[in-house]
């Protein structure tokens, strides 16, 4: 559904579509955000919008129009790769295009020397329930990006899903280890739930049909309601109970807190090192 408030692009390049790629322009062709959409995708994970109206897949950038200017930019590939990706497309930065990096740990810095130090830059941090409309992403803003280049790129990741915006951009190592890497933690708590309730004696796909649900469901309420992550656990035990014995467990000094405390240490510390 096309959203009339939106500010729209009328030029956007596209360089990766995979699973974030290809969720972020879903999003943008849902919304109409752009009049005319360049994909470039050498793999197969465009083929899903071949004859889609105002979207041109191609397979590599020397097959871009020359006369075709874009006036955002938007990086989707691995940051272990951008720095061989980058070099055709810094003609867009000296025409004033916005770039849009969803890569982790490459810097603002990193695409000023890439790019060229006039270049408008927005890095940012999506995560993959994008893919359901329901993603986070966090952005940080070079000092080069104008009032209407930022809320492009806030409208472009709010199509799938909340945006927020910090000023320091060392924040984003610390968001990508929470927000970015979370969704991987919180299936690996669904398979680590289906796996206890099996050593408890429940059939597999019991335990796993139980599991997801519950995961699923708890993090609907949370996202619903108005009270606190703490109140909401609370709400769930009672003094003496079988949740009070389980989170006895998982609230020792051994337990849950320090442990994904150090998960989330470890992620943002490779977040920097990818940086380098």
């Amino acid at each position: 559904m096309s959203d009339p408030a939106a500010p729209k692009v009328p030029a956007l390049l596209l360089v990766g579509c995979g699973k974030m790629g290809g969720a972020l322009l879903a999003g943008w062709l849902e919304r109409g955000l752009a009049r005319r959409l360049v994909v470039v995708e050498p793999g197969p994970g465009a083929a899903g919008f071949a004859g889609r109206p105002g979207v041109e897949l191609l397979s590599d950038a020397a097959a871009i129009a020359p006369d075709f200017q874009p006036a955002v930019v938007v990086l989707a590939v691995k940051p272990q790769g951008m720095a061989q990706v980058l070099p055709p497309y810094r003609r867009f930065a000296d025409a004033g295009a916005l770039f849009l990096s969803i890569a982790a740990g490459k810097t603002l810095g990193f695409f000023a020397r890439a790019l060229g130090e006039a270049a408008s830059v927005v890095r940012a941090m999506p995560n993959t329930p994008a893919s359901i409309g329901r993603g986070i992403a966090v952005a940080c803003a070079n000092g080069r990006v104008r009032p209407e280049q930022r809320r492009i790129a806030e409208a472009l990741l709010a199509a799938v899903g909340e945006v927020g915006w910090v000023e320091d951009e060392a924040l984003l190592d610390a968001v990508t280890a929470v927000s970015g890497s979370g969704p991987a933690y919180v299936f690996l708590l669904i398979e680590c739930l289906a796996r206890a309730g099996v050593a408890a004696g429940l059939p597999e796909a019991l335990a796993e049909r139980l599991a997801r649900a519950t995961v699923a469901g708890s993090g609907e309420l949370a996202q619903r309601s108005a009270e606190s992550a703490a109140s909401l656990r609370e709400n769930v035990t009672s003094p003496g109970g079988t949740t009070r014995a389980a989170l006895d467990v998982l609230m020792a000094a051994d337990g849950l807190d320090p442990l994904l405390r150090r998960a989330i240490l470890a992620a943002t510390k490779r977040s920097r090192e990818l940086a380098d």
